[in-house]
Order: C-alpha cells, then sequence, then structure tokens
C-alpha cells in the first residue's frame, strides 16, 4: 500500500470505498473546481495536489473534477469523476456522489474515462439518477470541454459518447478490482 510519507491520509489509498453500495453513493476526491483553468493532479507519491498546467485553451472545467479513490485504470490513475453540482468545491474535499453515465475518451492514444456523477446533497441534483436526466445541452458542454481543452497543446483527443448509468458502474467495478489487484486492500 502506497502512502503519504508525512504519516498522514492519502486521499487514493486511505479513503474506502464500498463497492456493495457504488450505484447509489460514493466518495470521489475533487482535485479541480468548476469554472477553473487551472488543471491540478494528485501527486501519486506524497497524496497532495501538484499544478500541473494551466490549461492552454480559452475553455474551463464544466463540472467539479476528480478521482474515485481506490480504483485503478489503465492509464496508471485513479478512475476520473466530474460532479455536477450548483458550486465549485474545493480541492481535496472528498464529495459523497451518485454515478449516472461515463464519457470513454482516448487521451494521446491511451483509454481515459470520466464518469459523470452528481453530488448527493445538492438539491438540485436530488433527482438526477440517469444520463437522461442532465440536459442534453450540459452533456454537449462537457464533451466540448474536453475536444477542446487540448487542442493548443497540440495533443489528440477522441471523446466518444456519453454510456449509461449501467456502463458507468461496470467500469467503476472494474476500476475497483484493479486497484486492489494492483495494491491490496488496506483495512
Amino acid at each position: 500500500m502506497a502512502t503519504s510519507t508525512r504519516g498522514g491520509i492519502h486521499p487514493w489509498h486511505d479513503i474506502p470505498v464500498d463497492p456493495l453500495i457504488i450505484a447509489e453513493q460514493i466518495p470521489a476526491i475533487i482535485e479541480i473546481p468548476a469554472g477553473s483553468k487551472n488543471k491540478y493532479e494528485l501527486d501519486k507519491k506524497f497524496g497532495v495536489l501538484r499544478l500541473d498546467r494551466v490549461l492552454h485553451s480559452s475553455v474551463h472545467y464544466p463540472a467539479n473534477y476528480g478521482f474515485i479513490p481506490r480504483s485503478f485504470c489503465d492509464d496508471g490513475d485513479p478512475l476520473d469523476v466530474l460532479v455536477l453540482g450548483q458550486e465549485p468545491i474545493d480541492p481535496l474535499t472528498m464529495v459523497d456522489v451518485r454515478p449516472v453515465g461515463v464519457m470513454r475518451m482516448l487521451d494521446s492514444g491511451k483509454t481515459d474515462d470520466k464518469v459523470l456523477a452528481v453530488h448527493i446533497n445538492d438539491p438540485e441534483f436530488t433527482h438526477v439518477y440517469r444520463l437522461a436526466d442532465i440536459t442534453p445541452h450540459r452533456i454537449s458542454e462537457i464533451s466540448r470541454f474536453f475536444i477542446d481543452y487540448k487542442v493548443l497543446e497540440e495533443k489528440e483527443v477522441t471523446v466518444n459518447p456519453f454510456q449509461d448509468r449501467e456502463r458507468a458502474l461496470e467500469i467503476i467495478a472494474q476500476a475497483l478490482v484493479d486497484y486492489e489487484n494492483s495494491f491490496g486492500l488496506a483495512d
């Protein structure tokens, strides 16, 4: 188990995820608040956020962006999550979310899934349980952001249409298994 060298809680490794309730509630750690142009990334060794870059394009994150603890994907990172809510959420805040869909994309030729979720304690989103509950325009904005955000960096990104909640739950479950196979489980 990789943990912070300073003895604190590591947001990727030390926050438990109950695989039996992922359809209703799962913790997410926010890295980037909605509306930001700063691209923060988890420093996997130390468990803190590192400012990776400021986005090169004139776009900003259309939702709070972060990851699901104790998940692992083919790109070597935890599973990404976009969290819809009324307000930007401060970086390194843990938020309980409900998955509603997933966007599958290729980033420089590598699979990079993005789970779409809603903050379960935000009254504007308490009725949202599936992708169809989100306005088509919001879905288009999110897709467009990921098409455009690396254009000026001259990096290739392919964004596929969003898939439904069932596919998102399958991807989350697999990412949790992949984490356990790679790192084991803490108590």
